[in-house]
């Protein structure tokens, strides 16, 4: 039986290594010590979003996470699914349709109004599985601009 675990603070090694190897896919930077501490953080002012372990029985698959923010222009509280991982081996199992599930029906609890996630162009199968769930792409692009 799969299940959506909230983080908790012994589980921030777990979810930092599985980090790891989604941000090594695609060559990002990971500083290993500032996630941690973005993740202490993180868990202890559940204003800022929430984070999930994705298990089976005992054996963590994946996780995932969803930070909070507010706009006008979406008509209010707005849930970026940060990020969305699914660990190789339980890849094909239909886990990123639970997940996908899972985080609208907790967003739509919380009186979210939207759901965004950013998605790489050449993840196909995830492409197809967030347009299968009802996203869509944005006319927009975003722009960003590092302050420290």
């Amino acid at each position: 039986m799969i299940k959506f675990d909230e983080l908790a603070i012994g589980d921030i090694p777990a979810i930092v290594a599985m980090m790891e190897e989604f941000y090594a896919i695609d060559g990002y930077d990971i500083d290993r010590k500032t996630t941690i501490d973005n993740f202490d953080l993180f868990v202890n002012n559940p204003q800022l979003g929430q984070a999930w372990l994705i298990r089976k029985g005992e054996d963590i698959l994946g996780y995932m996470i969803v930070a909070y923010f507010f706009s006008f222009e979406f008509k209010g509280r707005v849930g970026l699914l940060d990020e969305l991982f699914v660990g190789e081996k339980a890849r094909g199992m239909g886990l990123g349709k639970l997940a996908v599930d899972f985080v609208t029906s907790y967003l739509e609890s919380k009186n979210c109004k939207m759901i965004l996630l950013e998605v790489e162009e050449h993840n196909e199968r995830a492409i197809h599985l967030y347009k299968k769930n009802g996203f869509a792409f944005h006319p927009r692009k975003f722009m960003r601009k590092h302050i420290n």
